[in-house]
This record gives structure tokens, sequence and C-alpha cells, in this order.
């Protein structure tokens, strides 16, 4: 498949009054393209800041991070942001959709950050992925016509509208009621087999169980690799 992702003795220190706190600690691991990815531990366990450093929303304060082969540990915000908009794709709780903004221009969003595609190319791929995640019907929703289950399918397709090789979920049923996230978690499961690589930080074993490697972080350190 080869490696996505290696990253070698990452750590992330934060200086509280006198005290540093070590919310990474020393944490290595590869990660392959395709695999789905489950982060689990406890609230302050650094799944979070793992999360956020792989994502490029971070920076460690020592150690290395290759992405797709490139060093992206010491890159500037400028740098990361290009990053996040090329390579990678992301999925939070909260949806963090645009309230008065229809399903279609929301997917639409990434690329006009981007600017690869024109208008009439940029729809046609927003109404593709909407398809794919079974909004075709829903296209000229906004998020107050749509249940909590399809407005995360809606943030699923802006994630994937610049078709990154990668997609980020932070506790992405944390808001959905348990059918909802069923449809999700399978969804998830369908793009892993598609080849995209999802890394996923969740608390819930249900949730974990649908990854195909489950990571478990303690105390800022990488305590459990296991893959099923």
């Amino acid at each position: 498949m080869g490696c996505l992702i290696e990253i070698s003795d990452l750590r992330k220190t934060y200086q509280v009054g006198d005290e540093a706190v070590h919310a990474l600690d020393g944490v290595s691991l590869t990660i392959d393209n395709g695999e789905f990815v489950a982060i689990m531990g406890a609230s302050g366990s650094g799944k979070s800041t793992l999360l956020n450093i792989l994502g490029c929303l971070d920076t460690p304060t020592s150690g290395s991070y290759l992405l797709d082969g490139m060093e992206v540990a010491r890159r500037s915000t400028t740098e990361l942001a290009h990053i996040r908009n090329s390579k990678l794709g992301f999925v939070f709780q909260s949806f963090n959709l645009l309230p008065r903004t229809r399903a279609v221009e929301q997917v639409e969003l990434p690329d006009l950050y981007l600017g690869r595609l024109n208008h009439a190319a940029r729809r046609r791929r927003a109404m593709e992925l909407l398809r794919r995640v079974g909004l075709g019907g829903r296209t000229g929703h906004t998020p107050a016509q749509m249940s909590g289950g399809q407005q995360q399918r809606v943030a699923i397709a802006r994630a994937l509208m610049n078709d990154p090789p990668v997609l980020f979920a932070d506790e992405p049923t944390g808001n959905l009621d348990t059918k909802s996230s069923v449809e999700i978690m399978n969804l998830f499961t369908e793009l892993s087999k598609e080849g995209i690589t999802i890394i996923m930080v969740t608390h819930e074993d249900d949730i974990a169980a649908y990854a195909k490697r489950q990571l478990l972080m303690k105390d800022g350190k990488l305590i459990r690799d296991e893959h099923r």
C-alpha cells in the first residue's frame, strides 16, 4: 500500500505556569495508504493533540513528521494551510457547516480556497460527491432542513472535495443518534475500501471497532497499537 504518514519521536510540550505538560511524549508510528485507524484514550491522553499535528493544525515541539514523504513538522503557518487544503480532509463532531448555505455550496468551499476548478466543474464535482454520500436529493437544502446524520454526510462530501489521500475525523458521531452513527461509520468503511486513509479520534469502543487498526494513548504516549 505504501507509507503515507511516518512520525518519529514526536513531542508536544506546553508550559502551564512553572510546569511543563507533555501532551505528546515521544510518539513514533507509521500509517499506510488506505488504512482505517482509530485513536483512543481518556481526556488528556494526547489523542486530540496527535490528531491536530497529523492534520497540520498544530506543530510538534520536536520530532519528525513525514506526510507522503514530505517533512511537515517545521512548516510555516501558510505552508501548513496549503497542505491542509490540498492533501487533507476534515470531519468534525459539530459538522462546521455554514447555517444559511445550501449543501452543494458547502461542498464547493474547499475548491474555492484552492482554485483548481472553474465554476461548472466545481458544481459537477460537488453534486457527484453529494450523490456519493446518499444526498443526491438534498443538494439545495440548508443545515436547518437536514438531520444531524445528513449534515455530517454533507461535511464528509465537503472533506472529499479536493480528493485528499487522507481524511481526519474528530469524534464524527459524537452528536449523532445510534442509527445515524452506524450510517456514518458504514460510509467511512466504504471510503476506506476505496483507498482513502481515515484517521479518527473517538472515545467510543463500538465506533472504534469499525477501524482495522486501533491506537490507544495514555499520558502522551502510544501504549497500544492493534491491527484487527
